[in-house]
């Protein structure tokens, strides 16, 4: 009975081990694509989603740390018109030619795109610590906490803006 065990976790180990040397082969010597002027694989699309989901799960569980009141959307909105605006567009910038480029395409804010149905703390967790593969940085070392809850603040209410804080939405480029 020993051997057949014995046999049974050798098979298993080798089993793993050609599995293993066969991915790195397949990588190694690409065969995964890597441009990024092509829309990734379905394969990598899966992986990405279902990672991103289980982290936000995860990690993203913070409340925001100050109000969503008129002072903090209105520098919501500078902040976004400063860091943002040039990948996610901007209501005076729906579209930005720089955003055509990156697969996948980024939410485009100024372009009817919106995350006001995400909680705010997944939309704090993207500015944060960025998006693994997309092209959305971390900002933890550019912006400080409370302009991070900003922007993620204005984003979160960007469909239901105070008066002055919505005019100077619509005229950020």
């Amino acid at each position: 009975m020993n051997k057949l065990i014995a046999g049974l976790l050798i098979g298993v180990a080798g089993t793993l081990a050609v599995v293993a040397a066969s991915g790195y082969l397949v990588i190694a010597n690409g065969l995964v694509p890597a441009r990024g002027d092509q829309p990734p694989e379905a394969f990598e699309k899966w992986a990405a989603r279902t990672s991103l989901k289980a982290t936000l799960r995860r990690e993203a569980t913070e409340e925001p740390a100050i109000a969503a009141d008129t002072a903090n959307l209105m520098a919501g909105v500078k902040i976004y018109g400063s860091n943002c605006s040039g990948c996610h567009g901007a209501p005076a910038n729906p579209t930005p030619e720089f955003a055509n480029g990156f697969y996948p395409r980024p939410p485009l804010f100024g372009n009817g795109d919106d995350v006001t149905d995400d909680p705010v703390g997944h939309t704090y967790w993207f500015v944060k610590h960025g998006i693994k593969f997309t092209s959305m940085p971390s900002f933890n070392k550019m912006l400080s906490e409370k302009e991070m809850w900003q922007v993620s603040l204005l984003l979160k209410n960007q469909n239901n803006l105070p008066a002055p804080v919505k005019d100077a939405w619509d005229k950020t480029k």
